[in-house]
Order: C-alpha cells, then structure tokens, then sequence
C-alpha cells in the first residue's frame, strides 16, 4: 500500500466506510501498479469507462492505497437530492459541459491538484460506446488539465465492474462474486507538450493518454484491442 497520506472530510470517511464493505462484498478484487500512486504532489488519474459501477471499483483501487481522489463528475448529478449533497460535502468535482461555466470544472481540479490531491477523471466524459468495451475516442478536458497544470497524469485500467452492472441497466448482478481487476501505469510521457493549449497538442496529449490505458486493459483482458477506437461521432451517435 503506498505511503502517501491524504487528509478527507468526515463526509467523504463516512461514504467511504459505507461503499467499501459493500464492494468487498460483491467483487474479489486484483489490483496491478499501486506502487506508482505513492507520491506527494498532485496527480491526474485518467481511467476507462465501462459501468455505472466504475467510479465506486476505481475509487477503491486509490482509497485503498493512500489517494482517495476528487472525482470529477456530471455537474446534473449534483443535483440529485441527498447524492448531490454527499458529492458536494465530499469534495467531489462538478463537470459542467457545453455551457459557459465549463471553465470552473477546470479550475477546480486545478485547485485540488494544487493543493497536493488526486483528481481522476474518466476521459470519454460517458460510458465508452464500443461494442466490446474498448475505449473510445475521449474528451480533450484530460489533456486541457495536464498541460496547464503539468500534473502527472496515471493511465488506470479496469475491467470487471460492467459484470456487476452491465451497460444500460440498473439492476445490479451480485453474486457470484465477480472478479475486478486493475491497472496503474506510470506517468504518460507529456513533457514535450506541457504549457501548450493549441488543438494539435490537446489531441495529441490525449491520443498518448487513452493509448496507455487501452494498453493496460488489453493486458488485463489477454486480447488485442481494435486498431482504431470507436468515434461517436464519425458513428453518428
């Protein structure tokens, strides 16, 4: 387990002690690569998206191991009666997309990272849409947040939870207990691109980031990835 100690609200320990006995429930768990989350300044985790369930499984891999993260997350979901509030009370960041305030999420990752924490982030802003649950072509927000604060930024791939709570449904397959696995990579290389807001190197920081984590993911999953990712938009959907 790292070493690294970060400090959380009464909120974020009383949600924390709620959801883990649960997981430990209805998942048996293999984590790879938490060694790399020891460190003392702040630190981007960017992970696949395949399940309702994933912030809770991923959350789990950093909790555990000293990095409870600030979860960037729909700006709706803060709006949720009781859910909103425990985001809110936990320190969890609000994503607000296609509106005018989409900066304030920025900033408050910024903020967070500054002040030494974890922030994760799921890249493709929704559950990936590829039909075998590879990723898909992401957001740039990931990147957008790595070159301006040059935060190192952790692939983390996991698969496993969408056996727990597939795709499109909210009826949750408890038992038997299914495995979860995980990895933490390394830092993605982006020290050549750091300090750089153009559209080539948001596209490029992000391309080496989303590479990382389908590497990992096809090394847990023992199969080939696709060559391509799915594109939501040149699918039309």
């Amino acid at each position: 387990m790292a070493s690294t100690t970060r400090t959380t609200s009464a909120s974020y320990r009383f949600i924390a002690g709620l959801i883990r006995p649960f997981l430990r429930l209805i998942s048996k768990r293999t984590w790879y690569g938490v060694e790399n989350l020891d460190r003392s300044e702040g630190f981007i985790v960017a992970a696949n998206h395949v399940s309702t369930l994933d912030p809770l499984t991923t959350a789990h891999v950093l909790y555990n191991n000293g990095a409870p993260p600030r979860i960037m997350a729909k700006a709706e979901l803060f709006k949720v009666p009781i859910f909103g509030a425990l985001l809110r009370s936990s320190g969890q960041i609000p994503v607000h997309r296609n509106s005018r305030n989409a900066a304030e999420s920025l900033d408050g990752a910024r903020a967070a990272l500054a002040a030494g924490e974890c922030v994760m982030i799921f890249p493709e802003g929704t559950l990936t849409l590829d039909p075998e649950g590879w990723p898909m072509v992401a957001r740039t927000g990931v990147a957008r947040l790595a070159l301006s604060t040059r935060a190192p930024v952790l692939p983390l791939a996991q698969w496993g939870a969408s056996a727990i709570l597939p795709r499109q449904s909210f009826v949750l397959r408890l038992f038997p207990r299914k495995r979860v696995l995980a990895i933490v990579g390394p830092p993605v290389e982006l020290s050549d691109l750091h300090g750089r807001q153009d559209s080539a190197a948001l596209v490029e920081a992000t391309a080496r980031i989303m590479a990382a984590i389908t590497s990992q993911l096809a090394e847990l999953r023992g199969e080939e990835p696709p060559t391509e990712p799915f594109d939501r938009r040149r699918a039309g959907v």
